[in-house]
């Protein structure tokens, strides 16, 4: 099905919030989750501290500064230091409208039949149908979530930047701004969790190993000469308001150019996963038993380590299509020439991304894209770690994704795909896939099986008898324009 034609584009890029379509430049990010105090002596240091605030327009100065500092000659022949930049954006949950007397009604999202409140709910009330661990109690049930995140959360900072000082120092200045500390705060934190990139060669990629954030969508007059790939998507598919927003003509005025993030913290047992993973390496005639782990591990995510999709590359790993940018996501899942002998149907990035598997049956998955915009966290696995084969240490992504509509993006994308062990369905083949092996949640240890895992023999499975990534936290929020901050959730004094 192709995408419908999309209207001339004319993006205010000074009113949109800049990790939005651009993405901060970050070496390092704090999440800083807050409850508000005093509604309406919070507007009015909200209105002081709006222009702390960066939009996208300058996030593209920073990504220019940094491109012409990168060409910058060192005599040395050393890599010159990184530039001192940050980027703060704010986000709202409806809690917190609610406590700042603010009519977020229509905020509410297009569902495949009727509409969908998921953001009104929250990410608490939505846990269990997200898959989230956790026990009925009475008539609730309570996610097996950090203690945190079962409070009730207002509001979210996110400060990203090159160094810890830059962030930290970031981080005072708006603890200031809203008197933080004093009997005059206007906010108090509930918790901020650091992230940071991984070091050396591992840059990009997420704690398993894989390189990450390879497949986000290109907008349609916003993103210039984007490498092949999926469609480029129209900007209402990110941004409220907008062509592509499936509720466009009912948002209120101060909600064009904000968008739905949906965050969620996910821990990683990276040496439970790399045990399970060399466990079952394939056996096959020519390969080493890092080889078969290394093509049993590509076989569950669809990509190698170094980012190459099975798809292109599936039986051995190719480092130089993984960094040729025009090249390494131009690939679609055929289904008539695939089947499972390229990429399992299950695999991670065939499940949040299935391409041709349903647009070759005339269903478009525009309205289905995000935007990631996460970042690691937590340190590297120990020696000690890798020798018991047991996680000690506390890691995994701090997950961040923006869209229009929630119900049709992040929600729908765990819930009716990645969860889903029917998914993608074809009649043409007798294998179940089986749960998403990465991200599939069913509430429970055992996932079942996953099929396709060997590429010779598709109907073998293997059974997913735990959980490597372990869902303990998040909140869906809004994150207004900068218009909408100004004059109509901050008060001018």
């Amino acid at each position: 099905m192709t995408t419908p034609a999309p209207t001339p584009v004319n993006l205010d890029l000074n009113n949109i919030q800049g990790d939005i379509l651009s993405g901060f430049p970050k070496k390092t990010e704090t999440f800083y989750f807050f409850q508000i105090l005093d509604p309406t002596k919070f507007r009015k240091d909200l209105h002081d501290f709006v222009p702390i605030i960066k939009t996208v327009a300058q996030v593209l100065k920073d990504r220019e500064e940094i491109d012409k500092h990168r060409k910058k000659k060192d005599p040395s022949g050393r890599k010159p230091p990184t530039i001192p930049l940050v980027g703060v954006n704010i986000a709202f949950s409806h809690l917190g409208f609610t406590k700042l007397g603010i009519d977020d009604t229509k905020l509410i999202d297009q569902a495949n039949q009727g509409t969908s409140t998921g953001f009104l709910d929250g990410q608490r009330k939505d846990a269990q149908s997200l898959g989230d661990r956790g026990a009925v109690q009475g008539t609730d049930f309570v996610p097996d979530w950090d203690e945190e995140f079962k409070q009730d959360i207002h509001g979210v900072l996110n400060i990203a930047g090159d160094s810890h000082a830059i962030v930290d120092r970031k981080v005072q200045l708006i603890e200031q701004c809203f008197k933080v500390g004093t009997k005059d705060a206007t906010i108090k934190k509930v918790t901020s969790i650091r992230g940071d990139t991984r070091p050396g060669d591992q840059d990009g990629h997420e704690h398993f190993g894989y390189l990450d954030g390879i497949s986000n969508p290109a907008i349609i007059g916003f993103d210039k000469n984007p490498p092949p790939g999926p469609a480029p998507v129209r900007a209402g598919v990110i941004l409220l308001g907008q062509d592509g927003d499936l509720r466009k003509d009912q948002r209120d005025p101060w909600q064009v150019d904000g968008s739905f993030l949906a965050f969620r913290l996910l821990f990683q047992r990276v040496p439970e996963f790399d045990e399970f993973v060399f466990a079952n390496r394939l056996q096959l005639p020519g390969l080493s038993d890092k080889e078969g782990a290394d093509l049993f591990g590509a076989r569950l995510v669809g990509r190698w380590k170094s980012g190459a999709p099975l798809d292109l590359s599936p039986f051995f790993d190719d480092p130089d299509l993984a960094r040729d940018e025009s090249r390494r996501n131009n690939f679609h899942f055929s289904a008539e020439r695939n089947f499972q002998k390229l990429c399992p149907f299950a695999a991670h990035i065939r499940k949040t991304l299935p391409r041709a598997d349903l647009e070759e049956n005339g269903i478009s998955i525009e309205k289905n894209r995000i935007m990631r915009r996460g970042i690691q966290f937590g340190p590297e696995v120990t020696r000690r770690e890798r020798q018991n084969k047991k996680t000690e240490h506390g890691r995994g992504l701090l997950f961040a994704c923006y869209q229009s509509n929630l119900s049709t993006g992040f929600q729908f994308i765990q819930k009716s795909w990645a969860n889903n062990p029917n998914f993608p369905p074809f009649e043409q083949t007798p294998e179940t896939p089986g749960l998403d092996p990465i991200i599939g949640q069913n509430g429970q240890d055992d996932r079942g099986p996953v099929s396709g895992v060997n590429p010779n023999t598709p109907s073998i499975t293997v059974a997913l008898k735990e959980e490597w990534v372990v869902s303990r936290g998040g909140e869906y929020f809004f994150s207004p324009s900068i218009k909408a901050l100004k004059e109509t959730i901050g008060l001018a004094a």
